[in-house]
């Protein structure tokens, strides 16, 4: 039996709590299909910058990087009334461990389900509707190559610059229409589309990424529909309906700002798992940041954690062909389900669990 290395990056505020029932949830699943998974913790983040002077070791780096995949919480200390704890150029230290880990690491996909559970109350009209799709944002350019870049000039103003490349774009649509194949299609009716949102009509880097999309969607023609949606369109029909999408490509700033949108579809930022995906490396970690206010009151919600770890195991187990790891992701993606069937859900979305209770219902549900 292979063993796999998982580093764990709890991070600031409610990370740790939410770190603390992925891997509950985890070790349950392993003892029911019989995985080992060997797990590795690691101290990083925005309190570690205020207390060490360095958001992320450069050894830790080279232990995520041969580890199997990184399971991590929530990074930064947002906290009301506070200064942001920034760098010399004023931005977030946040950002020394997100960039590093995504450019380094080449998680050009990052990958973010938009799942409706039951009894989980959405910000949109009408009840029980059924959502279940993907927004899948480049995570290695766009505007996001500016990070440490850009600049300003004599106080009077500042730039930051977009880049789209052939390469990055080729790979991020076909990774799209790759998982477009393996699912059921759109709510709607059932159809395989991926939709590629921009602004083209404007912005010559756009109109570029469309241009490369379009000739990826050829390839799977037959077998995965494709279009084009301008982004302040898809925003205003995606809200309507849903139910009308399957896989969602989009630019990096532009995927971040729909999917955290999109996670109020479903209950919000703590119904939201990710993952930041390469062709050699994962990370995976909720959408949602780190919530400084509840931190350590037991108020968090920890599912976007717990199916960010059954994504995790879900590309384990296609990368190294292993079964069991395919069971165990299917394992915990019912028992969450089986949860929220039984009404036990956390205060953020109308319910009274504690962060704990919750995890604990989940392994109750995985050992049936």
């Amino acid at each position: 039996m292979r063993k796999y290395n998982i580093a764990l990056l709890p991070g600031d505020g409610v990370g740790p709590e939410v770190v603390k029932e992925g891997e509950k949830v985890l070790r349950a699943v392993s003892k029911v299909v019989g995985l080992e998974l060997d797990f590795q913790e690691y101290y990083v983040g925005n309190q570690r910058y205020l207390e060490l002077g360095e958001v992320l070791p450069e050894q830790t780096f080279q232990d995520c990087k041969a580890a199997d995949a990184i399971l991590m919480g929530a990074i930064g200390l947002p906290r009301a009334g506070m200064k942001p704890v920034t760098d010399k150029h004023g931005t977030e230290v946040t950002g020394h461990l997100m960039f590093k880990l995504r450019f380094d690491l080449d998680l050009f996909a990052g990958v973010r389900p938009i799942k409706s559970f039951p009894g989980v109350p959405s910000a949109l009209a009408g009840k029980d509707r059924k959502i279940d799709l993907i927004i899948l944002r480049e995570s290695t350019e766009g505007l996001f190559s500016s990070y440490g870049g850009g600049g300003v000039v004599n106080d009077a103003c500042a730039y930051d610059t977009q880049i789209i490349t052939r390469k990055g774009t080729e790979r991020a649509a076909r990774y799209c229409f790759e998982l477009a194949l393996g699912r059921n299609g759109r709510p709607a009716d059932g159809k395989k589309l991926v939709t590629c949102t921009h602004k083209g009509n404007v912005f010559r880097s756009f109109a570029y990424m469309t241009k490369i999309f379009n000739e990826v969607a050829e390839e799977y023609k037959e077998s995965v529909d494709s279009e084009l949606c301008m982004i302040d369109a898809l925003t205003l029909l995606m809200t309507q309906r849903p139910e009308n999408y399957d896989i969602i490509l989009a630019e990096n700033m532009h995927g971040d700002i729909i999917s955290d949108m999109a996670a109020a579809y479903v209950g919000g930022m703590g119904m939201a798992p990710s993952g930041d995906i390469g062709y050699e490396h994962g990370l995976f970690q909720p959408s949602h940041g780190s919530a400084p206010t509840i931190a350590g009151k037991g108020l968090a919600n920890p599912t976007g954690t717990i199916l960010s770890a059954k994504m995790m195991l879900a590309w384990l187990g296609r990368r190294y062909d292993d079964a069991a790891l395919t069971q165990a992701a299917q394992l915990i993606d019912d028992a969450v389900y089986q949860t929220f069937l039984e009404g036990v859900r956390t205060s953020d979305v109308a319910g009274s669990a504690s962060t704990s209770m919750f995890g604990d219902t989940v392994v109750k549900h995985l050992m049936k």
